[in-house]
């Protein structure tokens, strides 16, 4: 008999609030707790206002507000008026912030190699933490233009390859497509999309801009623990977005059998096949859209 799923969720649960230290009075020995600490993350090296630093942890204001006094007599941050709306708040770390601050990710970055250490196999551990990330932070999925030369982006991008050279027959060479540095995606020809998730790419997609009265809808790409989760659909209509902004009303793209995934979601979203329209050696299926 299968264990409770409920019981196996608890116990995960309590794995993890002993391994982050959630319920220490001093996170990392550093002299405060888990919720400080992460407020002082969120401001970052780079400042931020409050309402993003509340959005970004899901805090009430109440609470923000005592880990923001806490900071502020330690001398670990400041706060004073947005230059751009005074009616926002900004803080900013002090010198003595900055090196808190360091000092908890040289910390941090030691303990999560210590749990990479001890596992027999990191790379199943870390796809589970991808997966389970996903699955708690599908609601707060953001999504940015980009250029597709970004680190983040190319990221995507030779995952994306790979995966296609994977489940291709043929293999996959992407020097044998039309545009293989992705320049017709550079605005403001075209458009770059990435998904985030806490700020790691999640997956991709891009408009291709062209001469002939359509743009291309191309490298579509959703890594493997986001899948299931509707993402797909949101980029593309995130790219959908794009073009309509570039003023393109017809969009064409193709893909290949190997992909059943990808077909079924383009004959279901108001795509309608059409004949070949390019030399590509890769594509099957080609398709249409009217915005």
């Amino acid at each position: 008999m299968s264990l409770d799923p409920i019981s196996r969720i608890r116990r995960f649960n309590r794995a993890v609030t002993r391994e982050t230290g959630v319920l220490d009075t001093s996170f990392l020995g550093r002299g405060r707790p888990l919720g400080a600490a992460r407020v002082l993350h969120a401001i970052g090296f780079d400042g931020a206002d409050l309402e993003s630093v509340r959005d970004a942890l899901d805090l009430e204001k109440a609470l923000l507000s005592r880990y923001l006094g806490t900071l502020q007599d330690e001398g670990l941050i400041t706060l004073a008026a947005s230059p751009d709306d005074g009616r926002r708040r900004v803080a900013r770390l002090t010198d003595r912030g900055r090196r808190e601050l360091e000092a908890y990710d040289a910390l941090s970055n030691d303990r999560a190699r210590k749990l990479l250490d001890r596992h027999p196999n990191p790379e199943t551990l870390l796809a589970a933490m991808d997966l389970i990330a996903s699955a708690l932070g599908r609601d707060r999925v953001t999504f940015t233009r980009i250029d597709p030369r970004h680190d983040d982006a190319r990221h995507c991008l030779e995952s994306y390859y790979a995966e296609l050279a994977r489940r291709f027959e043929t293999g996959f060479d992407v020097n044998l497509s039309c545009d293989p540095d992705a320049g017709d995606m550079i605005a403001p020809r075209g458009a770059f999309v990435l998904a985030l998730s806490d700020g790691l790419p999640i997956g991709c997609v891009g408009l291709k801009g062209t001469d002939l009265g359509y743009g291309e809808i191309k490298r579509l790409w959703v890594a493997p623990a986001a899948r299931g989760m509707g993402l797909a659909h949101r980029l593309m209509a995130e790219i959908e977005s794009a073009a309509r902004d570039l003023g393109i009303t017809t969009l064409r793209l193709d893909t290949n059998s190997a992909l059943p995934e990808a077909v079924a979601l383009y004959r279901n979203s108001g795509w309608t096949e059409i004949d070949r329209f390019n030399d590509d050696p890769y594509p099957d299926h080609f398709f249409e859209k009217t915005l």
